[in-house]
Formats: C-alpha cells, sequence, structure tokens
C-alpha cells in the first residue's frame, strides 16, 4: 500500500504517476484506504482540516506523486442570471450551511449543491432552474480556508452547532 503523506504543489504532469479519484464525502477526510485508477492501494495519512481539491497533488512517503480528481455524483445545478438573483441564492443556499459549488459557463451562471428536496425548493422558489445528473463537485473552500493558506489565518468556530430540520 503506497502511504499517502504530504500535499505537494508545482510537479511536471510527468511526475504523476496516478489518479485517485474520490467523493466530496471522502475527500474531506485525512485518514482514508483506497484504490488509484490503476488498481493501487493507497491510505491517506494528511493532516485534517484542509478539503482535498480536484487537481490537488499528494506524495507518498517514497516520493510517488498522485493527483486527486472530484468523482462524478449526484448533484443538483441550479442555472439563475447572475448579479442580484445569483448573489440572493447563494446568500440564501449559504444561510442553510450548505456546501456549494459557484460556477459559470457558456449558459451563464450556475450553483451546485447535494440533492436536497427542500434547498430545490428553495432555489426554485427564487426563480432558478434546476436540472439534477451527476458531475463532479468540487465546493468552495471558503474565505476563511483561503485566508489560511495566505499566512493570515482565522478560526470561525461558535463553540456551538447549527441544526436544521428538515
Amino acid at each position: 500500500m503506497l502511504e499517502l503523506i504530504k500535499r505537494i504543489t508545482n510537479v511536471e504532469t510527468t511526475e504523476i504517476l496516478d489518479n485517485l479519484t474520490l467523493p466530496y464525502e471522502l475527500r474531506m477526510r485525512g485518514r482514508l484506504r483506497a484504490t488509484t485508477e490503476t488498481s493501487q492501494d493507497v491510505g491517506l495519512f494528511l493532516d485534517r482540516g484542509p478539503v482535498l481539491r480536484d487537481g490537488d497533488l499528494l506524495q507518498a512517503k517514497t516520493g510517488e506523486v498522485i493527483r486527486v480528481r472530484a468523482a462524478e455524483e449526484p448533484v443538483v445545478t441550479a442555472r439563475i442570471n447572475g448579479g442580484l438573483p445569483l448573489a440572493r441564492l447563494c446568500y440564501h443556499l449559504g444561510n442553510r450551511h450548505v456546501s456549494l459549488a459557484i460556477g459559470e459557463d457558456e449558459l451563464g451562471s450556475w450553483i451546485r449543491f447535494p440533492p436536497d428536496h427542500v434547498l430545490e425548493e428553495l432555489a426554485e422558489r427564487l426563480g432558478a432552474v434546476l436540472v439534477r445528473h451527476t458531475a463532479p463537485f468540487d465546493p468552495e473552500p471558503g474565505a476563511y480556508a483561503q485566508a489560511g493558506k495566505a499566512g493570515g489565518g482565522h478560526s470561525h468556530s461558535h463553540g456551538h452547532h447549527h441544526a436544521h430540520s428538515h
């Protein structure tokens, strides 16, 4: 088993041995046993906290480099006009403490989230057109995660839980 112990950046693509494709739920874990695309058994032994992003690179104890890929999984993509409608939809979905991927393509602005009938109903009420499908889910890491990378660091712990019954 290849022991992946370190997050790295800036390697030549020729140095990448294999890809490890994982759904979002598993990319949140620092300890994990999995299998790469070429059936290589790997174990993750990483620092806890940062979510693995699509394209992240991991180095094994023995030096090999493995690239992380976001797996195709069930998602809902909400399409809505940019500007205020997009901001309003992001605000209301984010206020539900749900992970969101936000993007734009040739069809316009979109927000992607895991299937949830309550969130889907909210998005439709706010004017979004929904598409249920499978796609890679790589949500926004959040502003505090970005600040930590820049060396600033900020904790966003409230010391209590937010529970929502749906």
